[in-house]
């Protein structure tokens, strides 16, 4: 569920829906989500100093409460 709210909210963002993926690595007590994004749309997914991808991890926070786990979000370059 996490991945999929991940990759929508990205895909909304960027120029290139379609250079959009994100990679899961489960682990025993927190999942990793690696943001992957067109070279061009990379400023759009952080924003002004971090403000979308602060709000982003927020979500996700929020969205991860009920599976008991810690979710982070990693944005590759």
């Amino acid at each position: 569920m996490e991945k999929d709210l991940v990759e929508y909210i990205a895909k909304t963002l960027v120029d290139d829906p379609s250079g959009v993926s994100v990679n899961v690595i489960e682990g025993e007590k927190s999942t990793i989500l690696e943001l992957k994004v067109a070279d061009n749309d990379i400023g759009k997914v952080i924003g002004k100093h971090g403000r979308i991808a602060k709000a982003v991890r927020t979500l996700l926070s929020a969205a991860s409460t009920r599976s008991g786990k810690r979710v982070v979000l990693e944005i590759l370059d």
